[in-house]
């Protein structure tokens, strides 16, 4: 078994594509209609075939457990880096909001920033 799809959930479908896409380099992989919403991936431009399902807070519990993560400070995912230092640079100058800048703890670097639409995501590397 691999992992095929997984998912965030977010306030603003667009906003979050806008988001994926512009400021954190994903490419979209699917777009198409699921009843009043979208079925919407995006995934790295490479061909590893994991995609990332932005799923709308329209369920009360989905939104509930959204919320809940952002104000207790905890990321709804996390993404792999080679070098978070440059990633937190890149971003930055892109507009992104960081919550923590690249911080030591134990044996990885992370840091965490705000999608814009509803979450708090992290990067993370082993130190060296």
């Amino acid at each position: 078994m691999k992992i095929k799809l997984a998912s965030v959930i977010v306030n603003d479908q667009e906003k979050a594509l806008q988001f994926y896409t512009e400021k954190l380099g994903f490419v979209k992989k699917v777009d198409m209609p699921a009843g009043n919403m979208r079925w919407l991936t995006v995934g790295s431009s490479d061909s590893d075939g994991i995609s990332l399902l932005l799923e709308p807070n329209a369920n009360p519990a989905g939104k509930a457990f959204q919320e809940a993560l952002y104000s207790q400070g905890i990321p709804a995912t996390m993404f792999d880096s080679d070098d978070v230092q440059a990633e937190y640079e890149k971003l930055k100058a892109l507009g992104v909001v960081y919550t923590k800048p690249p911080t030591k703890m134990g044996p990885v670097i992370i840091a965490m920033f705000d999608d814009t639409c509803g979450n708090l995501l992290q990067i993370v590397m082993m130190a060296k």
